[in-house]
């Protein structure tokens, strides 16, 4: 059973993120869980002047991900930051382009699931993930969020992210935050929970 973790990362917050869903999904046994990037779609000299060049070095051994492979996937759980309450334009050009895997149905009948990430509390995480699950109920895909067994995403003792919807983080204004203790824990929940459906799918 393959898990595939695929994302777009400007400032490593979605990174970290994406490893701790993958850390979960690993946990459930047979999966084989592997992580992809969305191709940049911006010059580096761009990358350069949003001082996201030096965070983006340190996952750039991640492979970048091809839209056939999500056709290889039991399982696909993409993370994504907020762009004005939606997803990046980066993970909106890979969507794109999967024409192809839809005039198949290739993508039909896999689980699907999102998380992401905000500069603020209320910058649209929740708007982020229930329009990018339009794109997946096109596709056929069986959707799958963070249920409240996950039961972190109830605490008022501290600002976090986390819904029904999925795992998500705050980065603050200028991505000074990264994932807490219990965001993180929110993703691993998601992953292994999102694995645990697949894997029972596949029985």
């Amino acid at each position: 059973m393959k898990v595939l973790v695929v994302y777009y990362s400007m400032y490593g917050h979605i990174h970290r993120m994406a490893e701790a869903i993958a850390e979960g999904a690993k946990s459930v046994q047979g999966a084989i869980v592997e992580m992809r990037r969305v191709p940049e779609t911006l010059p580096v000299e761009v990358l350069q002047m949003m001082g996201a060049v030096e965070a983006q070095k340190t996952f750039q051994n991640i492979p970048v991900c091809t839209v056939d492979e999500l056709g290889t996937a039991d399982a696909i759980i993409f993370g994504t930051p907020t762009r004005f309450g939606n997803m990046c334009g980066q993970m909106r050009q890979f969507l794109d382009a999967t024409g192809g895997l839809w005039l198949k149905g290739a993508l039909v009948g896999k689980v699907g699931s999102v998380f992401a990430s905000s500069a603020t509390q209320h910058g649209g995480q929740e708007s982020t993930i229930l329009s990018f699950h339009i794109t997946l109920l096109h596709q056929g895909m069986i959707v799958v969020g963070l249920p409240y067994a996950f039961q972190g995403q109830m605490r008022i003792d501290e600002v976090t992210g986390g819904s029904p919807y999925g795992a998500s983080t705050i980065a603050g204004g200028k991505g000074e935050r990264m994932p807490s203790a219990n965001e993180l824990e929110a993703a691993r929940f998601q992953g292994k929970h999102v694995t645990t459906i697949a894997a029972k799918l596949a029985r």
